[in-house]
């Protein structure tokens, strides 16, 4: 190893490749835009010419590629993607779990993967009594009356329940237009509530990482709509006074919407509905295993009190005598007259719907209890770990739950979060959420979820005390990790400031 940290380990390669770590090109580098993977002949001249004036006026300077060379190209790139099938994903408030290959199989069923949301019910009645069967559990493990099923992700299923909250501020004609989001929620609480039109406030934390309680209570008014609450918190921390903040909101006359991107800490153990919630999203592409990350699809489920029942948004699945009725706009009637409208043009995410129930069935009641208990089992022994080496904030708060936080606190002058992560890398891991909750200087978030073995957990702690280490120590070659991945590490400031999203034509510049 060279000085500045890098790999020497044999001479240089006339590819550029490292055995089977492959260098590889852009596929405009690969291809030729003056050729093409395939022959064709010329077009017949005196053919009619079916374009309608949309003809290719000019070389649109694609790379012409064989079937091989492509396949090869995007093969090559995928061995350099990091997934939850190659090592434990230590990303903090993501739930990153295995993803059981029997929910895939049941989701391809066909009747599932190939319906069309428009089919009559008459003919979709399995499916159906899938999304049915799916609310009821739902509203048996939080103890709530009712349940939204067509929000597509966590961020919708709060917008969803921030709308039903306005909706039924609105028909008791308060007009109440503040938000509390405490320090320790998510950052789209805050959010959600400002894209629907409420101004939004925050409120400190304890030194323990939890709400403050006292600065809440001093808080609420006539002008306080709702509290927008996550728990366990993003400091990994159950909020402990949670019953006596909703009650405080209550009897101010707002409403509690709980953040439940973190319910896979608390599945069989507690029931949200039992703590005042009115309203919680639901990631099921995080709590109960469907497929999280590669750009969707999610499934944020939202279920509310009896409060907000009423103004659920539409449609949602009935269980007649004749069997499943989907009740929309034409057929809601005088029972569903106040619903805020309508979340989505269909029904919500079957797959994320056929892979949740599965993985439901598989466990059952117990099953989804002991998920909880072995999350927070590993999140602790990730905590208690490392904080002898690691600044733990919250190690004298009691147990965390679903994940352990850490700061960079003890590093050496000019060693940071970012280089612990970027040294992580190098040895084989993804690194964990960084800078974030704000309330830790250089947070690192990891959530290890109930997942990972013991020997899985042991590699990765002892990966982390490695790197930590180092940044303790002031090891420089910190500063210019990863030196073993694919790509070197990038400017961040420019990449965020100057990002190059584009290939240009050398020749054209």
């Amino acid at each position: 190893m060279t000085a500045d940290g890098d790999t020497v380990g044999g001479p240089a390669t006339y590819t550029g490749n490292r055995a089977l770590m492959l260098d590889e090109a852009l596929i405009f580098e690969i291809g030729d835009k003056n050729t093409t993977g395939v022959d064709l002949p010329e077009p017949d001249t005196n053919a009619p010419n079916r374009l309608g004036g949309m003809e290719r006026a000019a070389d649109i300077g694609l790379p012409g590629l064989s079937e091989p060379e492509t396949v090869r190209h995007y093969t090559r790139l995928s061995r350099q993607n990091y997934a939850i099938d190659l090592g434990l994903f230590p990303l903090g408030s993501c739930t990153m779990k295995h993803n059981p290959r029997l929910n895939e199989k049941v989701a391809r069923m066909p009747g599932f993967a190939d319906l069309h949301p428009m089919a009559p019910t008459s003919t979709t009645q399995g499916a159906l009594a899938v999304i049915y069967q799916l609310a009821e559990w739902l509203k048996t493990l939080t103890g709530m009356p009712a349940v939204a099923m067509s929000p597509k992700a966590g961020a919708h299923g709060e917008l969803c329940g921030i709308l039903a909250i306005r909706a039924a501020l609105e028909a008791r004609g308060d007009a109440r237009k503040v938000v509390l989001c405490p320090e320790s929620a998510h950052g789209t609480n805050p959010a959600t509530a400002a894209f629907a039109g409420y101004e939004v406030e925050d409120i400190p934390a304890t030194p323990e990482g939890r709400v403050d309680l006292a600065a809440l209570e001093a808080r609420l008014g006539p002008d306080v709509a709702a509290v927008m609450i996550t728990n366990p918190n993003t400091c990994g921390l159950f909020e402990r006074d949670f019953r006596k903040i909703a009650d405080a909101v209550h009897a101010a006359g707002g409403l509690v919407y709980c953040d439940g991107a973190n319910f896979n800490a608390i599945v069989g153990r507690v029931r949200p509905g039992d703590l005042g919630v009115d309203a919680m999203h639901i990631n099921l592409h995080k709590t109960f295993s469907t497929p999280h990350g590669g750009g969707g699809p999610g499934s944020g489920p939202v279920v509310f009190s009896e409060a907000l029942a009423p103004f659920a948004p539409l449609p949602f699945v009935e269980k007649t005598v004749d069997g499943y009725e989907l009740v929309e706009e034409e057929t809601a009637g005088d029972h569903h007259q106040l619903s805020f409208g309508r979340m989505t043009a269909f029904h919500g995410q079957m797959g994320m719907f056929t892979r949740a129930l599965t993985y439901m069935l598989s466990h059952g009641a117990d099953g989804l209890k002991q998920v909880s208990e072995d999350a927070v089992l590993n999140a602790n022994y990730i905590l208690r770990s490392l904080e002898d080496v690691l600044f733990a904030p919250y190690a004298d708060s009691g147990p965390c739950m679903h994940e352990a936080l850490f700061g960079d606190k003890g590093f050496a002058e000019g060693m940071t979060t970012l280089d612990l992560a970027k040294g992580l890398i190098d040895e084989g891991f993804h690194p964990m959420t960084m800078y974030f909750p704000l309330v830790v200087h250089g947070a690192m978030l990891v959530e290890p979820t109930e997942t990972e073995s013991k020997a899985a957990l042991d590699q990765f702690i002892g990966a982390m005390r490695s790197v930590a280490e180092r940044a303790i120590a002031g090891d420089q070659s910190l500063k210019t990790a990863p030196h073993y991945a694919p790509m070197r590490r990038l400017d961040e400031t420019l990449a965020a400031r100057k990002p190059v999203l584009a290939w240009s034509d050398p020749g054209l510049v």
